[in-house]
This record gives structure tokens, sequence and C-alpha cells, in this order.
């Protein structure tokens, strides 16, 4: 595995779930302060549960990358970039190509282009959120290099 990183919610995030659990409690105490209390736990856990689990996953290794559910092999991977900051809002924006996959978080502000190198595949590049832009990029990068060096000639 070359490089690996689940890209969890950040900590705002969990005050919005405590904060449903509360509104959940709220709404139904007067009735019952048990069913309330009940209502809240099962709010917090259940929501949690799908944030923590629909969390996706960057996956490099050196036959496939896989972002959540797509994955592509290796050999179709091209140069990876970073993107931070000015270059990140663009790259979503007005930089943006429609026919790129993207995987943008809310929380995770920092992303990655990734050049697809495949012939039939109309997909020019995916861009990713990611917390660790430059070593994601460098993984990629360097396994690149790796793999152009030890072709025949």
């Amino acid at each position: 595995m070359r490089y690996e990183e689940r890209l969890t919610v950040s900590w705002w995030v969990w005050l919005i779930v405590a904060f449903v659990g509360g509104a959940g409690f709220v709404a139904v105490a007067p009735i019952s302060t048990v069913v309330g209390l009940i209502v809240a736990a099962v709010l917090v856990v259940g929501i949690g549960l799908a944030v923590h689990l629909g969390a996706p996953r960057i996956v490099l290794t050196d036959e496939d990358l896989r972002v959540g559910r797509a994955h592509i092999e290796r050999e179709y991977v091209g140069a990876a970039e970073a993107l931070r900051g000015a270059e990140a809002r663009a790259a979503r924006g007005p930089g943006l190509d429609g026919r790129a996959f993207m995987n943008f978080r809310v929380s995770v502000p920092d992303l990655c282009r990734i050049q697809i190198v495949d012939p039939v595949d109309p997909t020019p590049y995916w861009l990713t959120a990611t917390r660790h832009p430059d070593e994601l990029a460098r993984a990629i990068n360097e396994g690149q290099r790796r793999a152009v060096s030890s072709a025949p000639r």
C-alpha cells in the first residue's frame, strides 16, 4: 500500500449530530423523558454510524487507485497535482471539467487532481478531496516514475 486515507468528517459535523440528538430529545421529552433519551440516543448513534461508515477512503497500491467506490488500474493513472486555497476553489468551480470524476467533502477544502490516461475513458481526471494533497500527489507521481523507469525498452 502506497497511500491510504479515510475522509472522515470534521469535528463541527459531530456538533450537528449532537444537535439533532438534542432536538429529538426536546421534541419527545414533554411526553416522556425516558423516551426522549432513547430517541436522542438512537438519533446520535444512527446518524453517527452513517456519517462514520459513509466516509470514503482513498487507497493507492501498486495495482490500482481507489477513491470511495471508484477504482482504476494503476497503468491508467497519470500525473497528480495538489490543489489548495484559491486553486482548489477554482478547480471546483469555473475550472471544472464536467466529465471529471469528483469526490468533494464539505469539511475537506484541499484537493488532488489526478490525470487519467486511459484512451477509451472519457474522464479526463479525478478530483478528490484530501487532507494531505501533497502526500497523495507525491505517492502517485513516485509510482508513475517507478513504472516508467522499469518499463521494458
